[in-house]
């Protein structure tokens, strides 16, 4: 069969001029009004409350009123009664908070939401799997129709801001944030961010239209490498790794036209990422030439006093974070703050020119987002809310995301097998959303009201097949807020059930948590449902282990007993059905680790690791072994096909440093089941000035091949791309031999000179 051409245009241009360039009569707005605006106003725009702090349910109290007005309140967040709530109550509420601001101030508030994976707060709206499982898709159109829906339903309900893409690079698996990542790798971050924030923001970021609205970049930066794996704890990141890889994520991001940034709450190095100036404003606002606004997390102002210890009094701290870039505080439940910024800027220890450029940036952001001249959106003009055609979307996400790692010639099923369902997770709608989901923690007595119209595990699986059983055998408290607690309810009984079956599919994994919460000192599977395996393993019935989770957990000593491991991660509403489709094969799999799943507790690694930590055993005195051992690689996915590589071809197998490399390999199916593959391109640095990572993910895209079927995928690397942050903080592209690898098949390149640089700003 002839082979049909597939281009990834992977390539950016090689220098940058502004991150968002400026619209004048945006511009000319913002300084009339600016000019206009007393010193109290400028604080109070800098100020953001949370919504509980100023509401009872969803009626703004006397009290609040009073905050808003008083200290002339620019931005609120979070949702009423800590609960989603339906479009038309929001758009009510929020239009209420229009008009306080409109007859305070005359500037519109700017109301913001945690829409991480779909609008996760509005009753009815879309949620789409976690991050994770968008990036297990390797499938970036997936991260731009979550960003679109969730900008679509969003704006039903009056909102126009949401704090995300998250970013972080998910490299320590104990991190309980790791689901909110597009997992451990910068380039397939920094593709999911820039894809998602183009959704959510439209193509134009001056003029955010009504079915858009505002991303907001987090957390900068190095949040998901803490020391200790616990939330909100101090990361060692060497600065050469610092530039590297946790910044380009984000640098891609601001440089795509994200209009808002949040910043760590954590700490590199003995510096809190809240008063770093070098990060805050010379990386990002001076190198990038980035006029967005950075707003702080949960507050971390007041943090670098009560917990950081960098300063002495809450006062202090907000000189240090003003100073440092930080333009909006998320305070969140009082207004000291202002107090304390009006008093610093009276008494000179904070200049009236910091003050103004923070200013100038809400007032730029509120204007793009058309606030000033239509404060509110009408549930009325967004017919599709909540619509089928979103459904889909988010179902079809679930179905490219969930990662079958082991298939021992069980799957796809019969639909007339007799099926025992088992485990903690067969049953919980709470456990396929995750966290963010109605509720922060995903938890709470009223959730099932907005998940009941939604299939569990279970519930999608008899729906699908004729014969299934439900016994769950370990279960926890889902309405309780114990997330690590289960509980060995009925072990024998589900035993017994599985004598008299054909197949067990044992759901196993995680509740929900999120940020420090989730925190957890032990990496294994509960000992409870590990018991539940090994009880059912004795039966000699096939196990399908469905693994549920937002984090790996370890699975070492049970694996062997499955014939079957499907990792549904954290896929969503739809997860269940999507899971149901895939295992009778209406569904093909085509999911990849976007995270190396680890196999030991004391033995955590990312793919692109140092070639040290994968050798053979050194002989001599020190006789030691670095050999990495890892459950499953990152990248790691089977499918009901087989797809052959072939016939790798690159333009130029010397090249410069301004060369672009174009890499073409032909991708056969060679099975007799249609499927997609994500076509993996890898470079190897053979030797550097700096100890080269074993490999790196320069490219990916996603084909989808009938039996028989041959594409040639071409790809597309800047040669630039190659370099790396030497020791001396600068980018080096260096003279020498590499690697590029795609499946099965590599290819040998030189580059045939070295070069240096230090510009932030120009794409590695």
């Amino acid at each position: 069969m002839a082979a049909a051409l597939i281009v990834c245009a992977c390539a950016c241009s090689q220098t940058a001029g502004p991150a968002i360039p400026r619209d004048r009569k945006i511009e000319r707005k913002v300084e009339r009004l600016l000019r206009k605006m007393t010193l109290e106003e400028k604080v109070g725009q800098m100020t953001q409350i949370t919504a509980t702090a100023i509401a009872d349910g969803l009626e703004i109290t006397p009290a609040g009123d009073s905050i808003m007005r008083v200290y002339k309140v620019g931005s609120v967040l979070n949702t009423p009664g800590d609960i989603a709530q339906y479009p038309e109550d929001y758009e009510k509420f929020i239009s209420e908070l229009q008009k306080i601001s409109l007859e305070t101030t005359g500037i519109p508030c700017l109301y913001g939401l945690d829409h991480i994976h779909g609008t996760t707060y509005v009753a009815g709206g879309t949620l789409f799997p976690q991050e994770i499982n968008i990036a297990a898709s390797f499938n970036c159109v997936h991260a731009y129709n979550m960003g679109r829906v969730t900008a679509y339903d969003s704006r039903a309900a009056n909102v126009p801001w949401t704090f995300s893409p998250t970013m972080d690079l998910g490299r320590n698996p104990a991190w309980p944030r790791m689901w909110e990542s597009f997992g451990e790798d910068v380039l397939l971050n920094s593709k999911m961010a820039v894809a998602e924030t183009r959704g959510l923001q439209g193509d134009d970021p001056n003029y955010v239209g009504p079915e858009n609205i505002a991303a907001c970049a987090k957390h900068f930066m190095g949040y998901g490498v803490p020391v200790t794996g616990q939330d909100r704890t101090p990361a060692s990141i060497a600065s050469s790794e610092l530039r590297e890889k946790h910044f380009e994520p984000f640098r891609a991001c601001l440089r795509s036209g994200a209009l808002s940034l949040m910043v760590n709450s954590a700490s590199n190095n003995g510096m809190p990422f809240h008063c770093n100036a070098e990060l805050l404003t010379k990386w990002v606002k001076e190198d990038l030439n980035w006029d967005g606004m950075i707003v702080t997390d949960w507050a971390d102002i007041n943090n670098l006093f009560t917990r950081e210890c960098v300063a002495s009094s809450k006062k202090e701290a907000v000189k240090l974070a003003i100073n440092a870039g930080i333009d909006m505080a998320m305070v969140p439940y009082e207004c000291q703050f202002a107090i304390d910024l009006k008093e610093l800027v009276e008494e000179g220890e904070v200049p009236m020119s910091r003050i103004d450029d923070a200013v100038r940036r809400i007032l730029r952001l509120k204007y793009r987002l058309g606030l000033f001249d239509a404060p509110d959106t009408h549930l009325a003009d967004y017919p599709e809310f909540g619509s089928d055609a979103h459904a889909r979307l988010a179902y079809e996400a679930a179905v490219e995301s969930e990662v079958l790692l082991k298939n021992n010639g069980i799957l796809p099923l019969r639909k007339d097998v007799k099926i025992l369902v088992t485990g903690p997770n067969a049953n919980s709608m709470r456990t396929l959303n995750g966290g963010w989901s109605y509720t922060w923690q995903g938890h709470g007595a009223s959730i099932p009201a907005f998940t009941e119209k939604y299939n569990t595990i279970y519930e999608a699986i008899a729906a699908k097949f004729d014969n299934v059983k439900y016994v769950p055998g370990v279960e926890y408290d889902l309405a309780g807020t114990d997330w690590k607690h289960d509980e060995a309810t009925g072990i024998r009984e589900a035993v017994a059930a599985a004598r008299t079956s054909e197949v067990i599919i044992a759901c196993v994994g995680e509740n929900s948590y999120c940020e420090t919460p989730g925190n957890d000192v032990d990496m294994n599977l509960s000992g409870n449902q590990k018991a539940l395996v090994k009880a059912l393993a004795e039966t000699g019935r096939p196990i399908i282990l469905i693994l549920n989770e937002g984090r790996p957990r370890i699975i070492s000593d049970i694996e062997h007993l499955a014939t079957a491991v499907v990792d549904v991660l954290l896929p969503g509403n739809y997860g269940g059905d999507a899971l149901a489709a895939l295992l009778s094969g209406e569904e093909n799999f085509s999911g990849k680790l976007p995270f190396t799943y680890p196999k030991y507790t004391n033995k955590f690694a990312v793919y692109d690791h140092k070639p040290s930590e994968n050798q053979e055993t050194m002989s001599g005195v020190y006789n030691y072994n670095a050999v990495m051992d890892v459950q499953w690689p990152f990248g790691h996915g089977l499918s009901y096909t087989s797809f052959r590589y072939s016939d790798m071809k690159v333009s130029k197998t010397e090249f410069g440093p301004e060369d672009v490399l174009k890499v073409s390999v032909d991708v056969t199916n060679v099975g007799r089941t249609a499927g997609k593959e994500s076509v993996l391109l890898f470079s190897r640095d053979l030797y550097a000035s700096s100890i080269p990572d074993v490999r790196r993910l320069r490219a990916f895209e996603k084909v989808e091949l009938a039996p028989g079927q041959t594409k040639t995928v071409e790809l597309e690397l800047s040669a630039r791309e190659l370099a790396f942050v030497g020791y001396d903080g600068k980018w080096r592209l260096e003279e020498g031999d590499f690697i590029l690898s795609a499946g099965s098949e590599t290819c040998a390149v030189k580059c045939t000179s070295t070069i240096v640089w230090d510009e932030p700003n120009v794409i590695m």
